[in-house]
């Protein structure tokens, strides 16, 4: 049996086909098309199709598409139908009752005149057809887990996964080798903690004197509703209850879709400091609130999803540019966190990526040019942007919810973002847990069937399948560490921040083991983030694997 791989070339390889990596390869071809060149772009994508592992709020603000795409808006498939026809504020005090915040006191960054409600998913499909007919070869099914490097130590590019390993990493009859795709330019936009991209950041220390990078997990549901419970265009942001009980920060939100559909949604950042927390319960909790539950009363539930959300901002922003590579998108960090929005700074970070390697190709002089990218990227809108929202989330860490919304408002609102203080916030996401027994275990209600639910249907709904008997994907580094360290310090939380119960502490011959049930993982990367001992490490599965989410 050959295990040798077979390789292609291509001018540039785009590891991701999410809004960044798919902006990048229209971009690309935009500019090859206008400079009258011919070159060759290829998008590879894990999840089993374009849109399968994306999950978003989402508003979208539609000004990078205008630009890349300014014809738009006349083609009857484009996926942004439902224009925000008010935003609503809520601070949720308690169970049971909740305050409007009026919309001149709060910050201007939360106001979504000119956006659309919309499934990132859906607009990724969309983005994929038209770079197809622009002539970008699109993979999906196809997970890139290596990194190919030059004897330089410039990236030469990536190797795909093999398929039809057994458990144990082992060949079996059906086992095909991964294939290596070399590139002049490879550009790394797989989203929130990239698992190449976290490499690329250690091994070219791209980090160095940034902050570290800070998350959140968002938990998503997609409901179908009643009628008279639906209000297409409604943006609904909430904050306070449940997480103000465990000193947790966070938002809410409820996003009213066309044709009778919602979603709802709880974001919790993840330096929260309480092991006890299970984020998949917060988010059922929170529905059975009177302003959610009166909506969704009646409804059905679609699907179900979590991801992580990268929130560090500017000051956590890595140089996003390496020898033979860049980084774009949630890969480096480049959401707004003060809008809640990343889909819009993603794919102009991918365009502005885009012109920088339209421009290396042309010149024939790959590093130099490369190396711009940064500093047009900062000097872009989207860049602007993270620039005048740079103290927003360390300002909520360094002051709490209210003082540092308090902050954020004065700063948003007459200020414009500029006032002259740089809030940093040091600590990384996992170093803040306390132990266990220091800390008040929340209570969580069984069940209903009706508006909160299980894990188990749960994970059904989100539509997830891996292979059987492939490597488990979510590696240890010291397997001893969950049972000698994590469980009698924290009482091994990964039970709780995994949203989909993957990690479990089970009983054999009287003794607690530690169990991975990789087959419900949907790849949101919380383990990767969130784990005290930094013991676990997330890496691709075969291609394909994963979740499958419509409509999200």
């Amino acid at each position: 049996m050959s295990t040798e791989r077979e390789s292609m070339e291509f001018d540039v390889v785009i590891v991701g086909g999410g809004p960044a990596g798919l902006a990048t390869a229209c971009r690309l071809m935009q500019c090859a098309t206008d400079a009258g060149n011919e070159i060759s772009v290829v998008v590879l994508e894990k999840g089993s199709e374009i849109g399968a592992h994306i999950l978003s709020g989402a508003v979208v603000e539609p000004r990078a598409i205008d630009e890349l795409f300014p014809d738009w808006r006349e083609d009857d498939n484009a996926p942004l139908k439902t224009a925000v026809t008010r935003d609503e504020i809520l601070f949720f005090t308690g169970a049971d009752k909740s305050v409007n915040m009026p919309g001149w006191a709060s910050p201007r960054t939360m106001h979504n005149d000119g956006n659309f409600v919309a499934s990132v998913g859906n607009l990724t499909r969309w983005l994929a057809e038209r770079a197809e007919a622009l002539g970008v070869e699109v993979f999906p099914g196809f997970a890139a887990a290596e990194v190919l490097y030059h004897e330089d130590g410039r990236v030469k590019g990536v190797a795909t996964g093999d398929m039809g390993l057994d458990v144990d990493g082992n060949p079996k009859d059906s086992h095909e080798p991964g294939m290596e795709l070399h590139a002049k330019v490879t550009v790394f936009s797989e989203g929130c903690r990239g698992h190449l991209g976290k490499e690329m950041i250690a091994r070219f220390s791209l980090d160095e004197g940034r902050s570290p990078q800070h998350y959140g997990i968002g938990l998503k549901e997609l409901w179908q509703v009643k009628p008279e419970h639906h209000e297409p265009g409604v943006v609904v942001h909430g904050a306070g209850w449940p997480l103000s009980e465990t000193g947790t920060t966070g938002g809410a939100f409820l996003y009213h879709l066309e044709d009778n559909q919602v979603v709802v949604g709880l974001i919790i950042d993840l330096n929260y400091d309480n092991p006890h927390l299970s984020t998949f319960d917060e988010f059922q909790r929170f529905k059975t609130h009177p302003r959610i539950a009166s909506v969704l009363e009646g409804g059905e539930r679609v699907c179900y999803g979590a991801r992580a959300i990268v929130k560090g901002g500017l000051n956590s922003l890595p140089k996003m540019s390496m020898p033979g590579a860049l980084l774009v998108g949630c890969d480096a960090g480049t959401l707004n966190f003060a809008k809640i929005k990343g889909t819009h700074t993603a794919m102009k970070s991918g365009m502005v990526a885009a012109e920088t390697i339209a421009a290396a190709l042309a010149a024939d002089d790959i590093e130099r040019t490369l190396d711009e990218y940064d500093t047009a990227f900062l000097d872009s809108w989207a860049g602007q942007e993270l620039k005048t929202s740079k103290n927003w989330g360390p300002a909520m860490h360094k002051f709490g919810m209210y003082f540092g919304g308090a902050y954020n408002y004065i700063d948003q609102n007459f200020f414009g973002g500029r006032l002259p203080f740089n809030f940093r916030d040091d600590t990384p996401d996992h170093a803040t847990m306390k132990r266990a027994d220091a800390c008040r275990p929340p209570q969580y209600p069984k069940p209903d069937g009706m508006l909160t639910f299980d894990k188990p249907s749960s994970v059904f709904l989100s539509n997830t399948n891996h292979e059987d008997g492939q490597p488990v994907h979510l590696k240890l580094t010291d397997p001893s560490v969950p049972i000698t360290v994590n469980l009698p310090a924290y009482l091994e939380p990964a039970q709780r921040y995994c949203p989909v119960g993957v990690y479990e502490v089970v009983e054999s011959d009287g003794q607690p083991e530690f169990k991975i049930n990789s087959q419900n993982c949907i790849h949101c990367k919380t383990c990767d983030i969130k784990d005290p001992s930094q013991n676990i490490t997330w890496v691709v599965p075969e291609g394909g694997g994963g979740p499958n989410y419509p409509n999200m």
